[in-house]
C-alpha cells in the first residue's frame, strides 16, 4: 500500500504484483513480474525489478509500497553487510530471516527471502506483521499469488533441479499474468546457490 499525501487529504493506492520462490536441493529460484501498478488500473512502470540482492547467497522478493520495499531491501542488505564486518563472517540465513522479520514489523510490504548455504537452499515468508515462516517447497506472494500457487503445485516435484524450479516459477508467473491485472510484463528471476546469487531478466 503506498499513501500520497496533498494537504489534508489522502489517498492510497494499492500496488500488485506476483512473486513466487522455490525451494530445490541446491538452492532457491525466485522470481517476480516487472509491472508496477496504482491500485491495479493504471501501469505506472513496466520494467521494474521486484527481486534485491540482500547478502553474499540471499535476496528477497517484494510486493506492496515500492518506496517503503527499496528502503527496506537497503537497510537489510547494510545490516547483513554489518554483520559480516564486525564478525568477519556472514550473517547466517536463519538468522538474517529473523532479522528481516524484525525489521519488517508495522511496514505496507511482504517478502519471500530465499538464501543458500551448505545445507542447500532455505525459504521464509515474512509478513508486515513481523511474523518469518520456513517453506520446505515453495511460496507465492502478491496479488496474484492464487494463481500462481495452482500452477506451483502442478509443477513441484521433490528433488527437481534449480533449471526445472525456473521453468515452473516463470510458469506460475505467466499463469498470474494472465488473469491478474496488476502482474505482467515480463519476469525476472534470481537463482541462489552457496555460490552467490544470479538475477536474470527473462523473456516477456
Amino acid at each position: 500500500m503506498e499513501s500520497f499525501t496533498s494537504g489534508k487529504s489522502e489517498t492510497e493506492f494499492s500496488t500488485g504484483t506476483t512473486t513466487v520462490a522455490v525451494v530445490t536441493d541446491d538452492g532457491v529460484l525466485l522470481a517476480a513480474d516487472r509491472r508496477a501498478s496504482l491500485g491495479g488500473r493504471f501501469v505506472a512502470n513496466k520494467g521494474m525489478t521486484k527481486i534485491e540482492q540482500v547478502h553474499p547467497t540471499a535476496a528477497i522478493t517484494i510486493a506492496g509500497s515500492v518506496g517503503g520495499a527499496q528502503g527496506y531491501a537497503r537497510q537489510l542488505q547494510a545490516q547483513a553487510s554489518l554483520y559480516e564486518t564486525r564478525r568477519g563472517k556472514r550473517m547466517s540465513i536463519p538468522a538474517l530471516a529473523q532479522h528481516a522479520g524484525d525489521m519488517l514489523r508495522g511496514l505496507p510490504v511482504s517478502i519471500l527471502l530465499g538464501g543458500a548455504d551448505d545445507e542447500g537452499g532455505h525459504l521464509y515468508q515474512v509478513d508486515a506483521a513481523g511474523g518469518v515462516i520456513e517453506e520446505q517447497q515453495y511460496a507465492a506472494s502478491g496479488s496474484g499469488m492464487q494463481l500462481a500457487y495452482g500452477t506451483l503445485e502442478n509443477n513441484y516435484e521433490e528433488g527437481m533441479s534449480l533449471d526445472d524450479a525456473k521453468e515452473a516459477a516463470i510458469a506460475a508467473i505467466d499463469a498470474a499474468s494472465e488473469r491478474d491485472t496488476a502482474s505482467g510484463n515480463g519476469v525476472v528471476t534470481a537463482t541462489i546457490t552457496s555460490e552467490g546469487v544470479d538475477i536474470t531478466e527473462e523473456d516477456e
